[in-house]
């Protein structure tokens, strides 16, 4: 790999305060996560309403199986975009500056869940209310394909490297924030309004919530500054001087499917861990609606623990081993929750606070993703690879364990085994090619791109 000196200075490098330290470490980690959680609360409050949704946006002569199968397919929707989303806005990251790319991520996804909220029924413009409600539901696809990597890219790049892995893990932490805060809201509407109400304007209450709440959060990211590790790419004239995405696959072949696999962990854990079990345990362990909601709060719950707690030891121990543990830990869990969580519904709940945790650990994702790629093409090598993944496994997984199910009742189980089987070969090989995922990172990182940088001080390995 060779440093490409072309371009000019990007503008955004004499911003002011660029590369300031005097940022706040908390104050930076609180704006991260608050936005992380809201796009993530604004991207799957729509599956919690879902039936609403169904009802209120297609022909009343619709039945309500065939209602329900076009709404998952509009929510599935936003996933396929978000590699598109995400490769756009992280080639804009990589050329121009991680900050705006920032700003814009969370802007677009509060504009379109506020659209949400004010758009008309079927019953009032007729079909452009489907089409319009796909249209923003692909801006909350496209938006959260560059949110998550640009948070990701964002606060490595600001922490010193003995905090990134806690930084990624605070960020993943907003996952299990905006889950816990999708499902309070959706169960205190529910509780407070009857079912007409709820089918009248109740539905758009947590959608107002989340976009209002994003405004408030875009106005408090104004206020951050470029990543001091851009800042001094673009004073250097040490931006890459071709598509990024091209470099990114050119070069960098076995750091995106090292991503791909381990972001197919990830996104198990989120999607059926979380998403997915709470129909589970309604149908296949006969908890109540109540009940299976209460799980999946303290699922969530210990989602968020066990991601600060992995970020935590993953600075501490690297990367050789954790995902050795880490898939071990997810086969028990999985193991035990899905297999006793009908004896009991205090031992769903506390077998569901362990599997929180195991899916926790995929805090050590992110702190992966980010030391595989050099940081001139780091938000475009993180971004691709997570959102190809997710989209396809994300997007792909409801369906076809949905699909297992009538043939065998524990297919979700199985599904999760064979990831956490990957999560473990995955550790077994980054424990013998560790080196090759070790890129600089860090705010330390802007010293390799200073007036005195060779090739050899961006190499993986050399922090």
């Amino acid at each position: 790999m060779s440093i490409q000196l072309s371009g000019t200075p990007s503008a955004i490098a004499g911003d002011r305060g660029a590369s300031d330290p005097t940022v706040p470490t908390v104050r930076l980690l609180a704006l991260v996560v608050l936005g992380g959680t809201l796009e993530f609360y604004d991207f799957i409050i729509f599956i919690f309403l879902a039936p609403e949704i169904g009802r209120l946006f297609f022909p009343d002569q619709t039945t309500t199986w065939a209602a329900m199968v076009q709404t998952y397919g509009i929510f599935g929707l936003g996933y396929l975009v978000r590699p598109l989303g995400g490769i756009i806005l992280a080639h804009f990251g990589d050329l121009f500056g991680r900050r705006w790319t920032f700003l814009f991520s969370i802007l677009l996804m509060c504009l379109a869940t506020i659209g949400i909220a004010l758009l008309p029924t079927y019953q009032t413009i007729g079909v452009a209310a489907p089409i319009l409600l796909v249209i923003l539901r692909l801006m909350q696809g496209a938006a959260i394909g560059g949110e998550v990597p640009g948070a990701w890219t964002f606060i490595s790049e600001h922490l010193p490297l003995r905090r990134v892995g806690l930084g990624c893990g605070m960020i993943c932490s907003g996952f299990g924030f905006g889950i816990l805060l999708g499902t309070s809201i959706n169960a205190a509407i529910d509780a407070l309004l009857s079912a007409d109400a709820m089918m009248d304007f109740g539905w758009r209450i947590p959608f107002l919530i989340g976009g209002v709440f994003g405004l408030i959060a875009v106005y408090l990211r104004i206020w951050l500054r470029e990543t001091p590790v851009f800042a001094e790419m673009a004073r250097q004239r040490m931006l890459v001087s071709e598509l990024p995405l091209k470099v990114v696959l050119r070069n960098h072949k076995p750091a995106v499917i090292v991503a791909i696999l381990l972001t197919w962990y990830l996104s198990a854990g989120i999607v059926v861990t979380t998403l997915m079990t709470p129909t589970f345990l309604r149908v296949l362990y006969g908890y109540t609606a109540q009940q299976a909601l209460a799980a999946t709060s303290i699922g969530a719950i210990f989602v968020i623990i066990g991601t600060v707690c992995s970020g935590a030891l993953i600075d501490k121990i690297g990367t050789k081993s954790f995902f050795l543990y880490a898939g071990l830990m997810f086969a028990v869990a999985t193991t035990a929750f899905y297999s006793l969580a009908g004896v009991s519904v205090l031992l769903g709940f506390a077998l569901n606070a362990l599997l929180g945790l195991a899916v926790g650990m995929n805090a050590g994702v992110p702190f992966v993703m980010v030391r595989s790629f050099p940081a001139r093409i780091r938000f475009s090598g993180v971004s691709f690879s997570y959102n190809l993944s997710y989209a396809f496994f994300g997007g792909l997984t409801p369906v076809a364990i949905t699909s297992l199910l009538p043939f065998n009742s524990m297919a979700h189980l199985y599904f999760l085994l064979i990831i956490a089987l990957i999560t473990f070969a995955v550790g077994i090989y980054l424990r013998k090619t560790a080196h090759r995922f070790d890129y600089p990172v860090g705010i330390e990182e802007q010293n390799a791109y200073g007036p005195d940088a060779t090739e050899r001080s961006v190499q993986p390995g050399i922090a």
